[in-house]
């Protein structure tokens, strides 16, 4: 981070998964974390309405993280046919 001209240390943050890639889920969580929070001193009905916004983004992100996924392996799936692995862009589409 940079702040008045001079280097300051951030916040490093690391997430792993164990023999997988990330869920739609996962990384909406952490987009999330990084487009909105809510300050433990709002006032209830101010973090009520932040926390009801906070779902329903949460919600649309998952859906359009699952439609991206959809559209990344039908793309995979047609590669892989137009290089004349038919069996194999199968599997893909079965995933």
């Amino acid at each position: 981070m940079v702040e008045g001209g001079k280097i300051s240390p951030g916040i490093v943050e690391i997430q792993t998964t164990n023999h997988r890639g990330f869920t739609p889920e996962e990384v909406a969580e952490r987009c999330l974390s990084k487009l909105l929070s809510v300050s433990d001193t709002a006032p209830p009905a101010i973090k009520e309405q932040a926390n009801a916004y906070k779902d329903h983004m949460r919600a649309v992100l998952v859906f359009y993280m699952k439609e991206a996924v959809k559209s990344d392996r039908t793309t995979v799936y047609n590669a892989l046919c137009d290089a004349g692995q038919k069996d194999l862009a199968e599997l893909i589409r079965r995933l």
